[in-house]
């Protein structure tokens, strides 16, 4: 055991994970599909969209253990060295929630609050995470508590007004004539027969992001959504672009708002699939820079975190 002080207390960083090679995409893609293999036709799939992306699958893991050590030094100014100790734990990759929560318990922490990696909640992405960090927890006999949501707050909210005004101002003289597209992962349709919070939870991020900024043109649209059979949540991108084109727009500022790093969803998604399928239409397509370890955004995080030590349960 390594102890790691008696008040100190542990903050499970939570995300999606990402293989840490091309060797294991397999292992990766088979657990989130819950144990069954991929077919060679997936598997080859998923392997390309690694390998186009500039650097494969090394950045997206890189970008993740930076949130965690930009997050731990923010915390360290902010309330003392020592005083929270940030654990790493993804849903389909090592090191695992369980791992995280687990790697606390053998270094002493027996109090401890968990974030996600995603702004906005629901029971399908972010209630997963916490769930299973809480059985764990409580396995451990460690008192653990959760971030619920941050959509709102001001640091997320003015650091992506920020990106989007710089963005915006490269489009030069298409400036005015450019509809900034917000975007999010889509997720199985039934959530709206949940009354889940999440697309809801999107629109306001959005609708915050764009008074911060200025924007009067912008709407909201759907990506990456997954090959289940079941119907997920649209319109997805290419089809708003689609009806973007037809309605006379030819200028296009993608906000991955749902997003908040370098994702395969971004770097292949939306750089490489929706801006193929933009300059085919004659749109000009481009995007915000992604948050990755902004000041701002782990200053949201770690108020967030610290505001559920004090009693606060969302922002």
């Amino acid at each position: 055991m390594n102890k790691v002080g008696s008040k100190a207390i542990g903050v499970l960083v939570m995300s999606y994970g990402t293989p840490d090679s091309l060797d294991g995409i397999e292992a990766y893609y088979t657990h989130i599909r819950r144990g069954h293999p991929p077919t060679a036709e997936q598997l080859k799939d998923l392997t390309d969209r690694y390998n186009t992306i500039v650097g494969g699958v090394f950045p997206l893991r890189e970008n993740t253990n930076g949130q965690v050590e930009a997050l731990q030094h923010t915390l360290d100014q902010l309330a003392g060295k020592g005083a929270y100790v940030c654990y790493q734990g993804l849903k389909h990759a090592a090191p695992f929630i369980e791992d995280g929560v687990a790697a606390m318990a053998s270094d002493g922490i027996t109090e401890a609050i968990g974030i996600v990696l995603t702004p906005q909640y629901s029971a399908m992405s972010v209630g997963g995470y916490m769930k299973r960090a809480q059985e764990e927890a409580d396995k451990q006999g460690i008192v653990f508590k959760g971030v619920q949501e941050y959509h709102l707050h001001p640091e997320l909210i003015d650091a992506l007004s920020k990106r989007v005004t710089e963005a915006l101002d490269r489009f030069g003289e298409q400036r005015a004539d450019t509809l900034v597209l917000f975007s999010a992962h889509s997720l199985p349709a039934k959530i709206l027969e949940m009354n889940d919070p999440y697309a809801d939870q999107l629109l306001a991020t959005s609708a915050a992001i764009a008074k911060a900024a200025g924007v009067d043109k912008w709407q909201f649209t759907w990506q990456s959504a997954g090959q289940t059979g079941q119907p997920w949540l649209g319109p997805d991108i290419l089809e708003t672009l689609g009806n973007l084109k037809a309605e006379g727009v030819n200028s296009v500022l993608v906000t991955p708002v749902g997003f908040v790093s370098d994702h395969l969803e971004v770097l292949y998604d939306i750089d490489i699939e929706a801006k193929k399928f933009a300059d085919e239409r004659g749109i000009h397509l481009a995007r915000i820079r992604m948050l990755n370890d902004d000041p701002q955004y782990m200053a949201a995080l770690a108020d967030s975190v610290m505001g559920v030590r004090n009693g606060r349960t969302n922002v």
